[in-house]
């Protein structure tokens, strides 16, 4: 069995550039959402961090965070 491996870390004496991480995605509830298996919907529920629920017309569904596959409109 393995374990996950920790993010790396960047030294300050490093001579490269620190990785960019992009900003984490929120959404609100009401906010407009794009899916791209799922396609357009609104947000009507939230679990901080954890979750987002998406009325996505037919379906509804519970979106987990990190959000890859949707964004905002």
């Amino acid at each position: 069995m393995s374990k996950p491996s920790a993010p790396k870390r960047h030294l300050p004496t490093s001579p490269f550039k620190a990785p960019v991480t992009p900003p984490p995605k929120l959404f609100a509830v009401g906010d407009k959402v794009t899916h791209d298996m799922y396609g357009l919907g609104r947000v009507i529920d939230v679990e901080d961090g954890i979750a987002v629920f998406v009325d996505f017309g037919s379906t509804r569904e519970r979106i987990l965070s990190p959000y890859s596959k949707m964004s905002k409109l």
